[in-house]
């Protein structure tokens, strides 16, 4: 259940400026890290700022999305929301400039999989990749322990597909003046309405219910479909004359987040991409010989102290040899 959910106790805040705090707060320990020694204009010029962090984030996101969208088999689209929920709950408390998001964006999605029970190997899903498959393979599996260290191993993620799912069956049965199939063309809608909601930071701030029941709305009204009656008899009036008047300003919020999306701009996104492999942090880039020195004395160790526990087997089995034949 939602309202005991640790999506709810851990992963809900009050408004879009926590998000943003939140999110300049990881911008501000990267950039104090790598950047010291550096003034505020050669920090600027250097490293990304919160706002072009975002503006990035914002192509990823979408890629994430085309990504699941393609992907063979077919996807359900509760593992997308999974997924994007996943992406963006990362990205709350690390900068892009430490974790590459093309890097994080995929490892979400593998994962966002194994917890929803969309079963696909490792193997079938780097079929859907058209770059080195070994090498992307290594980088999810690599990075799917991270990603959920960062997520504090809160896995389980309320989608609002479900709850439109029962707010459409309770309309066929309460609102006998509505045919079946009206209500099944305001579902049509109201998909498409929770597709444009996953480009924005609702999941964060609004309980699934809301999203789902302002999906259905925005919906309806399209199509001329009035169900203000059945909001506020059925749903609104069950609550207190407070509980009501928050929920109204909730679903307004929602739908104005939806039908007010920022376009996006590729030459300025193409312009940050280019600023990021500047600034990105070469130890968390499988491509950089940083990266490939550091894999390469982990594994040094783990040789190490693999032959250390051999020897130590080697000589306790010799002593235990000795005692056995009494020397």
């Amino acid at each position: 259940m939602f309202p005991t959910s640790t999506q709810r106790k851990h992963w809900m805040f009050s408004g879009e400026d926590d998000l943003k705090k939140l999110r300049e707060k990881a911008n501000k320990k990267y950039v104090d890290g790598f950047g010291e020694h550096l003034n505020e204009e050669e920090r600027s010029e250097k490293f990304l700022s919160p706002t072009e962090e975002y503006v990035l984030l914002r192509f990823y996101i979408n890629a994430l999305r085309e990504f699941c969208v393609q992907f063979q088999p077919p996807m359900p689209k509760y593992v997308i929301g999974t997924s994007m929920m996943y992406f963006r709950r990362f990205y709350l408390n690390n900068s892009i400039m430490d974790y590459h998001p093309k890097d994080i964006m995929l490892t979400c999605v593998y994962l966002g999989c194994k917890v929803e029970e969309f079963n696909v190997s490792i193997m079938q899903f780097v079929k859907n990749l058209k770059s080195n498959r070994e090498k992307m393979t290594d980088m999810i599996l690599s990075y799917e322990l991270l990603l959920m260290h960062e997520l504090t191993y809160h896995l389980t993620v309320h989608n609002p597909y479900r709850p439109l799912e029962g707010l459409v069956i309770d309309i066929k049965t309460r609102c006998k003046s509505l045919k079946p199939e009206e209500v099944d063309r305001s579902r049509q809608g109201a998909d498409e309405f929770l597709d444009r909601v996953l480009q924005t930071d609702a999941a964060l701030l609004y309980a699934p219910s809301q999203i789902a029941l302002s999906a259905l709305l925005s919906s309806a009204s399209k199509l001329g479909i009035n169900l203000d009656s059945y909001a506020t008899e059925f749903i609104l009036g069950s609550g207190t004359k407070e509980q009501a008047a928050k929920t109204t300003e909730n679903i307004k919020s929602i739908r104005y987040m939806v039908k007010h999306i920022p376009p996006l701009d590729k030459k300025e996104g193409k312009k940050i991409g280019q600023k990021l492999e500047k600034c990105r942090n070469q130890e968390n880039n499988p491509d950089s010989e940083v990266f490939k020195r550091k894999q390469q004395e982990m594994l040094d160790d783990e040789d190490e102290v693999y032959s250390r526990k051999k020897q130590k087997i080697s000589q306790e089995e010799k002593d235990a040899e000795k005692e056995l034949l009494g020397l």
